[in-house]
């Protein structure tokens, strides 16, 4: 079975929202500021529940802030 990296958008959407904070973000979705630093770097996969929180946060389907797609190579 090949490997599978799950990557986001949640810096771009940031940026697209208002150059909103990391901060900012982290309050609305009821996480650390340290947590969305490693999303953001994906170092971090959140819950179903937080990835959710997070489209909703944007008003975007679920698709547009996270993917999930084979690993390179793999």
């Amino acid at each position: 079975m090949p490997k599978r990296h799950l990557s986001n958008n949640i810096r771009r959407l940031r940026f697209e929202h208002g150059e909103m904070t990391q901060q900012q973000l982290a309050e609305q979705v009821g996480v650390t500021r340290q947590t969305i630093i490693a999303m953001e770097q994906d170092k971090y996969s959140p819950s179903l529940e937080l990835a959710f929180r997070i489209a909703l946060v944007f008003g975007v389907p679920l698709e547009e802030v996270f993917s999930y797609t084979p690993d390179e190579g793999a």
